[in-house]
């Protein structure tokens, strides 16, 4: 699976306008040595991403089109289970590589983005990290090919941000757990295979009474909410999971009774470095849209690109796009070496995610009427980048988390 990675070629589609700027290699890749892999992966996602999600974005978009066709490929490449070992069918790369992975395919389509996020992070990350040598097998294997996604469980209709307050249940019953409750704005949830439920099992235990379970999709006991209709990422699906009396195999259950909130708050630190990621890529499409735009748009006898307003702009634009990218470079490499993320990856997961709905506010304002249209993709990047700041903890969560770490190492 990662010689798939670093093998696949193809040029790039010709393209019109917006992805010109694409084929420049023009970003931080240039000024930031990386390895050899991790820059021909980056190769190989840019000529996926404009080959097969770029012309097609738009569609799905409008169509809240789940790319099945695209998801499959992705699978194919390794996409789907980046830092998952070979011998349970992953591509055995690091988080390094994830990241630039899905910043690339962001870039392309933002909704494919986190579709291959969650999948990587969310689902199969505290599978690989607490899950029995079993569960890796059934639970991971036939999830890294793209047949078949995972989803993650947490927040619920009335406990968002408040991790610690699962109202879903979970009790013994026998060799079965029974589950009921509703879990709510879970990502790829119509399309899912499998998810990863937290539900309280010990409710006088509090926050230290949550586990975590393995469900099959579909599954009895278990049914789905209608698809939200939402202002971006439309061509993932986001849903409300259902359990009433849902029963499931002593064994689903995940680590040890009671884990779940550990299991919650680690795996969320891994997904804060994915929504990052996807953040930088929405903001680098909607940057590359407004160079390109300015570039070509004359005014006054020359390209808006030689005014010093439209260049004070895009100065603002890369700067903070490439501060956020190395933020989440860092925060990458420091789970790649067994180092202490979360304040890090809180971090990058808030500048990311202000950055994406600055740059792509500012590239609409560069394109003026042009920007507000859906003939361009700016203002799709606009939607879409807004929620970044919102799921896998909101921007008030990030500083939160940020200071509390902060504080922590001063030994407040």
């Amino acid at each position: 699976m990662a010689a798939a990675l670093v093998v696949r070629g193809g040029g790039a589609a010709a393209r019109a306008l917006t992805f010109g700027v694409l084929r420049q290699l023009h970003t931080v890749y240039q000024t930031v040595e990386l390895p050899e892999t991790h820059q021909m992966l980056c190769q190989t996602c840019r000529d996926f991403a404009e080959k097969e999600l770029v012309p097609i974005a738009a569609q799905l978009d409008k169509e809240h089109r789940f790319p099945a066709e695209q998801v499959k490929k992705m699978g194919a490449l390794g996409l789907l289970a980046m830092d998952v070992p070979e011998e349970y069918k992953g591509a055995g790369l690091d988080y390094l590589a994830y990241s630039i992975a899905v910043e690339e395919i962001s870039r392309g389509c933002a909704s494919t983005g986190v579709i291959m996020s969650v999948n990587n992070s969310l689902y199969l990350g505290p599978i690989l990290k607490f899950g029995s040598e079993e569960q890796k097998h059934q639970w991971i294997t036939p999830f890294t090919c793209g047949d078949k996604i995972g989803c993650f469980a947490l927040s619920e209709p009335g406990n968002g941000s408040d991790a610690g307050a699962a109202s879903t249940v979970a009790r013994l019953d026998g060799n079965e757990w029974v589950l009921n409750g509703t879990k709510a704005w879970i990502t790829n949830a119509w399309d899912a295979s499998a998810v990863v439920v937290f539900a309280t099992t010990d409710k006088s235990q509090k926050h230290k009474g949550i586990s975590a379970f393995l469900v099959p999709m579909p599954t009895p006991g278990l049914s789905l909410g209608k698809k939200e209709d939402k202002l971006g990422i439309r061509a993932s699906s986001t849903a409300n999971l259902i359990f009433e009396d849902c029963r499931i195999p002593k064994a689903n259950l995940l680590g040890q009774q009671g884990m779940g909130f550990r299991i919650a708050m680690q795996t969320l630190d891994s997904g804060r470095i994915g929504i990052a990621s996807q953040a930088l890529g929405i903001a680098q499409g909607a940057l590359d849209c407004a160079v390109d735009y300015a570039e070509k748009r004359m005014a006054f006898d020359s390209p808006i690109s030689k005014l010093q307003a439209i260049q004070f702009k895009l100065a603002d634009m890369a700067l903070a796009l490439e501060s956020a990218r190395l933020l989440t470079w860092r925060a990458a490499m420091l789970k790649d070496n067994g180092k202490p993320y979360t304040k890090e990856a809180a971090m990058a997961k808030l500048a990311a995610s202000e950055a994406a709905t600055a740059i792509s506010h500012q590239a609409i304002q560069i394109l003026g009427g042009m920007g507000y249209v859906t003939e361009m993709p700016a203002e799709r990047h606009y939607r879409d980048a807004r929620i970044t700041e919102i799921y896998e903890g909101t921007s008030e969560i990030q500083r939160l988390v940020i200071a509390g770490q902060l504080l922590k190492s001063y030994g407040s």
